[in-house]
């Protein structure tokens, strides 16, 4: 029995049906306030069995924090992958990151140890990978260093010494460093505000990239690594590094929108930060740009994914492929 963590995410529902058409059997751990629609409507974008398949998934109602009903989903689970998290990029979110991405990866981490789980998977992120001050590709070996790291990125890289110490205690385990996840369903949140933001055509850019992939190659590496010998290594999961001007004219491109044309000044951005910070503290609503938000602009960081490609012999479909297809389910799903 294998149990999912966020099956109600990008990553985790597609995670699911994939799992689903291999023939496994599921369980997937919801919130109470979960939409668990949203899981059977990105069924429907592949498969015509979508409701049948939706409901071989046994659910368990459960929060990373509530260790007695985190005890019932583990019964009878052999693997984890472990999917949730929180993102926000918000200063005044940090508290509550630490609690989701920290604190609930260490009671995965301890069920796991508990349970004797014969393998687990962490959905980590590049924003844990370490950032080059040469020009070059970042690898899994690049030093990690807090210096301008956001709220995100720390909690995440925590999350990542939860799993490492589950290591110790003889929980084998994977980590996955994906970039900015490419794929359909989930409009209103993460990623899927790259799709919103390229339907209103706006004229502006910002500065600097970073990698790039598709949901499908994603978890095509996570069951890859969990039904392999590898253990106790982590891969960045990156298809393409991008700048954020290129992929924003594929999006508007597939979306048959204008494509932005007018670069934001590093000085405009500086006192967007500052102006966005007066307005959250006037309207008590969170922040949409922080700080270091904009001072991670100033270089485009660009990551290595030779290891998952020698080591696995992976091959990274192009984003042209899900870039399309997710915008033309964009478009059904907003008439």
């Amino acid at each position: 029995m294998i149990l999912v963590t966020g099956g109600t995410g990008l990553v985790g529902a597609h995670l699911l049906l994939r799992l689903l058409q291999l023939g496994k059997e599921v369980k997937a751990i919801h919130r109470t306030t979960s939409n668990l629609t949203q899981v059977e409507r990105v069924f429907g974008y592949y498969s015509e069995e979508s409701h049948s398949l939706f409901k071989k998934i046994n659910w368990v109602e459960a929060d990373l924090m509530d260790i007695p009903a985190l005890e019932t989903a583990f019964k009878n689970v052999t693997q984890v992958y472990h999917c949730a998290a929180l993102i926000s990029f918000d200063p005044s979110d940090y508290e509550l990151l630490r609690i989701v991405n920290i604190e609930g990866t260490k009671n995965i981490v301890n069920l796991c140890i508990a349970h004797q789980i014969e393998k687990l998977c962490y959905v980590s992120s590049i924003a844990a990978i370490g950032r080059t001050l040469d020009g070059k590709p970042a690898t899994e070996k690049t030093d990690w260093t807090t210096h301008r790291a956001n709220v995100y990125a720390l909690t995440k890289m925590e999350a990542e010494l939860e799993v490492w110490r589950g290591t110790q205690e003889n929980v084998p385990a994977v980590i996955v460093n994906p970039g900015v996840i490419i794929g359909p369903g989930f409009w209103e949140t993460g990623t899927g505000l790259l799709f919103q933001n390229a339907n209103k055509a706006r004229k502006f850019y910002p500065p600097g990239g970073t990698g790039f992939v598709s949901v499908q190659d994603v978890i095509s590496l996570m069951i890859q690594l969990m039904d392999s010998n590898v253990k106790n290594e982590k891969f960045i999961t990156v298809a393409k590094n991008l700048s954020y001007k290129e992929i924003l004219n594929r999006l508007t491109k597939a979306l048959n929108k204008p494509a932005p044309t007018i670069p934001l000044k590093f000085w405009q951005l500086e006192l967007l930060w500052r102006l966005d910070l007066v307005a959250s503290l006037l309207t008590r609503r969170g922040r949409r740009l922080s700080k270091n938000s904009v001072r991670s602009l100033r270089k485009a960081q660009l990551f290595n994914n030779s290891k998952s490609k020698e080591l696995l012999g992976h091959t990274y479909e192009p984003l042209e492929g899900i870039i399309n297809f997710s915008c033309t389910k964009f478009l059904e799903d907003h008439p």
